[in-house]
């Protein structure tokens, strides 16, 4: 199988894989470099513990190809969306620099620009192993963040026990005065999962997107995300650049912890309460404000 008979057979894949036909080196759990008869490498992922949720991979497929069809920043090109496969281009890794960063900071602000018909999504969505509501608003941001973003995941995070009745007393605060923090703007095209593990520096010397829970959503959500968790490389220089692409509203450094706060609830839903803490903080945060 040559990259040529892929394009035209995705559906063969899984065959071949399983007859051994195409070389196949594991990377990560679910996640393998596959390397085609012309050369050609791919990055395949899979459901390690048996068929993938039903939507995961096609969600994670329409995603990549919305933020690749607005032509502004390095998105891998899907060639493979089954319903338990799901392979693109392979990116090879690379380190980060500062010339990569202040580049991807304009791209970035260019993708955001590139708008959305509203938020969320045509498509359900999934972010990690959880699904996303990606139901279409065309209201103010702030109403649908809090029913589509927020709820959900304070819901899930207090029935498994991971967050506090104090903790949810203080984000059910935050939703009844979430007009009082958000500033409107129109829907951005975001890639909706932007922490710093999501951005790949590649040995082309630019950053790329990938594994997006991609929708139209607030653009300050994706700057928020990128410095959670350590922070991503040259934070500094990607702000600075984006900022002078497209500037930011007034007081965005004070909403950080908002936008940040539907991430954090996501991993306390699906992970536990390893992330009461920094759920805990952002939410003490945004009441400060």
């Amino acid at each position: 199988m040559d990259l040529a008979y892929l394009r035209a057979h995705p559906e063969h894949l899984p065959t071949f894989l399983t007859h051994q036909r195409i070389r196949e080196t594991p990377v990560a759990r679910g996640v393998s470099r596959l390397t085609l008869d012309d050369g050609t490498s791919l990055f395949a992922k899979s459901w390690s513990s048996g068929p993938a949720p039903d939507g995961m991979f096609a969600a994670e497929a329409a995603g990549l190809a919305w933020l690749r069809s607005s032509e502004t920043v390095p998105v891998p090109e899907v060639l493979v969306a089954l319903p338990d496969l799901l392979a693109t281009e392979w990116v090879q890794p690379g380190e980060p620099t500062r010339q990569a960063a202040e580049t991807f900071g304009r791209s970035l602000a260019r993708l955001h620009r590139s708008g959305s018909d509203a938020f969320g999504a045509a498509w359900p969505g999934w972010i990690g192993p959880l699904p996303l509501d990606n139901t279409p608003g065309t209201g103010a941001w702030a109403s649908w963040f809090a029913t589509r973003r927020l709820l959900p995941y304070l819901k899930i995070s207090a029935d498994r026990g991971a967050i506090s009745e104090t903790d949810v007393t203080l984000i059910e605060q935050i939703i009844k005065d979430l007009e009082g923090y958000a500033v409107s703007e129109p829907p951005a095209r975001i890639h909706g999962d932007l922490w710093p593990g999501n951005l790949l520096w590649a040995a082309d010397g630019r950053a790329w997107l990938v594994d997006p829970a991609a929708h139209g959503g607030h653009r300050e959500t994706d700057l928020a995300t990128l410095s959670l968790f350590g922070g991503v490389p040259y934070l500094d220089v990607i702000l600075a650049a984006y900022r002078e692409e497209w500037p930011l509203a007034e007081g965005w450094q004070a909403r950080v912890p908002l936008h940040q706060l539907h991430l954090l609830l996501v991993h306390t839903a699906a992970f536990g309460g390893g992330y009461r803490d920094a759920v805990r903080a952002a939410a003490t945060a945004v009441l400060h404000f």
